[in-house]
């Protein structure tokens, strides 16, 4: 049927953009350059105006002591990834293994830990640390998170129920989904009915959102848009696996491995801003569509 054969499609887009995620190897046979992913922290919102004068809400994302845990290699563990550790963890209050492993690559345990999968030209020494500096501005990025939770919620703001009339035989029954099933036959509700249940506190990712700002000295980036979780909860940025915004992220040269700008460093300012008129994204919202 039709249906069966959009849930196919839509399967077969989803292994795809796994299988790139993991391995860099795009359904055409060519091969992507990994980077190496960072753990930030959520700080709040803000916002900036394009050259336009139009509003762009922005999501400020803080990476701090973000250090290289650990180094798999196709010899030893049969694939390359980079083990990344955030924001220190209080020795005391950390675990024996922990220590151990986070005094291998020298540095404090950490609380927020992620793999990323790279290629062998991306991988870093075990303890190089992980800044802002990491990305440009311009480019596309991947955010991961824990969006807030909302606990138990009805059908109508769990998923956008129109509810039951208000009058014309209803009582007491407005805001419920009603019927869940048939009758004898199949005499059960099917699994995956949309019902009330818990809301939130799941994994989210949000694909393709650009970073509009990154301030080098602070250790922050500002991506533009919404990116899920509350505030100071961990964030995973990676660069965007999106054909498109991907093709766009090579021409920006991105650093491979990795770039550190210190506060010392005269080669770059200290903050830096998208030139947003050389980008065609930015569209004149006072004109009219042409």
């Amino acid at each position: 049927s039709v249906f069966s054969g959009a849930r196919l499609g839509a399967a077969a887009i989803n292994a795809a953009k796994f299988v790139v995620s993991k391995t860099g190897l795009t359904p055409g046979g060519h091969q992507r350059v990994l980077r190496s992913g960072v753990i930030g922290t959520k700080v709040g919102m803000s916002a900036c105006y394009d050259h336009f004068g139009a509003r762009h809400p922005l999501t400020l994302i803080q990476i701090q002591q973000c250090h290289v845990l650990q180094v798999k290699t196709p010899e030893r563990d049969g694939y390359s990834a980079l083990q990344v550790g955030s924001i220190d963890k209080k020795p005391n209050r950390a675990l024996r293994s922990e220590l151990f492993h986070a005094a291998k690559a020298g540095v404090s345990p950490k609380r927020f830990v992620q793999e990323f999968c790279v290629t062998n030209e991306s991988l870093l020494d075990e303890g190089t640390e992980l800044t802002a500096s990491h990305y440009r501005p311009g480019q596309y990025v991947d955010c991961m998170g824990t969006s807030i939770g909302k606990g138990f919620q009805g059908p109508m703001k769990r998923h956008g129920f129109k509810g039951q009339p208000a009058t014309h035989g209803v009582s007491r029954a407005h805001r419920s989904h009603g019927s869940t099933g048939q009758r004898k036959t199949p005499g059960r509700t099917h699994k995956g009915r949309r019902m009330a249940g818990n809301m939130g506190n799941e994994r989210v990712t949000v694909l393709g959102l650009m970073v509009m700002h990154v301030d080098h000295v602070n250790g922050l980036i500002a991506v533009r848009g919404s990116v899920p979780g509350h505030k100071n909860s961990a964030i995973r940025v990676r660069d965007a696996i999106r054909m498109k915004q991907h093709l766009h992220n090579e021409t920006l040269n991105l650093p491979v491995p990795t770039l550190r700008v210190s506060p010392e460093d005269t080669d770059y300012p200290q903050t830096e801003w998208v030139n947003t008129a050389d980008m065609t994204v930015f569209r004149n919202p006072f004109m009219p569509p042409q």
